[in-house]
């Protein structure tokens, strides 16, 4: 299944606080189903980076409109020809 890069820009005003609490929720319900390999966020430049699993770019903006955050995002999504990290290799062996 192809992986895609989603950068995310948001902007906060009032309440957007009030919409973190059900947002993560929805974010580790993906994670757990393992539609959302990596996710972060910035406050200091306010932005937010994950790696999903999907079909299509098309798919993966339906995923990104069900947060209750999507009404601050201005989001690039870029489908990754390439994608590795340590958390995707064996661990070191050590011998004792």
């Amino acid at each position: 299944m192809p992986k895609y890069q989603v950068t995310i820009q948001f902007e906060m005003d009032e309440e957007f606080m009030t919409f973190v609490p059900p947002h993560r929720v929805y974010i580790n319900h993906l994670i757990n189903k393992g539609t959302i390999d990596y996710y972060s966020v910035s406050m200091e430049s306010m932005r937010s980076w994950m790696i999903i699993n999907a079909e299509s770019k098309l798919k993966v903006e339906k995923l990104l409109e069900r947060s209750p955050l999507h009404k601050y995002w201005h989001f690039e999504i870029d489908e990754l020809f390439v994608f590795d990290s340590s958390s995707y290799r064996l661990p070191e062996l050590v011998l004792n």
